[in-house]
């Protein structure tokens, strides 16, 4: 058996490293092993934060570092802390939100506060995804901006994510980022935060270079990490816009598309 080609193997969490129900199929589960074994790290990247990705990790026996949040935090899940961790500047943010609103009319919000245990608020008419996460309904907007937060999710009552997420970049590109990461999912983060930024400080950590990467996604938010890593492998369900810059497809989340790859890699 040749080496394992690469020393880190970034993967996405929701449409890629889980399937639909949220688990991890045992396949996968021993793919990752293999490639562990061989001498290569495994490392989350995901959208979530630390509260709603921690008891995946868990549940994986996960105790490296994880990229949570979109890249804002850096989490040691063996140690259960925080390496870093960047926030949303509220007021940038509020900012911003009434440019949107004044272009695209009312949204419904949701926010990530910031830390181990930060709460995510959902206010009126923000559509839940059915699932264990949990989260703290508000009625009062003064609520969404009273702690240091990492993000804010919008939604519209008409608009696809795809056009709500090119009008709020349209209008406030220069402000904050805006990014698509799932369905009904379409946040503000910081200017400049990205899952390559918080990748490249984690793999900075590992003492391992983007040239040594394989990451796999699904989303458009996943293409700036297809863009540092040296390869990028979108799922079979993937987004239209994450397919056009990967360098390969794989078979879908629930066809087990990262053990593909990775099994082939091993076996070459």
């Amino acid at each position: 058996m040749s080496p394992f080609p690469y020393r880190l193997v970034a993967t996405d969490l929701d449409g890629t490293l889980l399937r639909a129900d949220e688990s991890v199929s045992a396949r996968t589960r021993d793919a990752l092993a293999a490639v562990t074994e061989a001498g290569a790290a495994h490392i989350v990247v995901t959208g979530r934060a630390v509260p709603w990705t921690r008891h995946i990790l868990d549940d994986l026996g996960y105790e490296g570092i994880a990229v949570c949040g979109q890249g804002a935090q850096v989490y040691h899940a063996g140690e259960h802390r925080l390496l870093t961790s960047l926030t949303l500047d509220r007021q940038l943010a509020g900012l911003a939100l009434s440019k949107i609103e004044a272009e695209v009319g009312p949204l419904a919000l949701a926010a990530s506060r910031d830390g181990l245990e930060g709460e995510v608020l959902m206010g009126p008419g923000y559509q839940v995804h059915e699932g264990p996460l949990p989260y703290v309904p508000y009625e009062d907007p003064a609520e969404l901006w009273a702690a240091p937060l990492t993000k804010l999710y919008l939604q519209h009552p008409t608009l696809t994510d795809d056009e709500l997420t090119r009008a709020a970049r349209e209008t406030v590109g220069g402000l904050v980022d805006v990014v698509m990461a799932g369905p009904g999912i379409v946040e503000i983060l910081p200017l400049g935060l990205s899952k390559a930024t918080g990748l490249s400080l984690a793999a900075r950590r590992l003492g391992v270079k983007a040239a040594e990467t394989i990451a796999f996604g699904d989303m458009p938010n996943d293409i700036p990490m297809f863009g540092w890593a040296a390869h990028g492998v979108a799922m079979g369900n993937a987004h239209e816009e994450l397919r056009a810059v990967a360098d390969e497809t794989t078979a879908s989340n629930e066809e087990d598309g990262i053990a593909v790859v990775l099994e082939r890699l091993l076996s070459a």
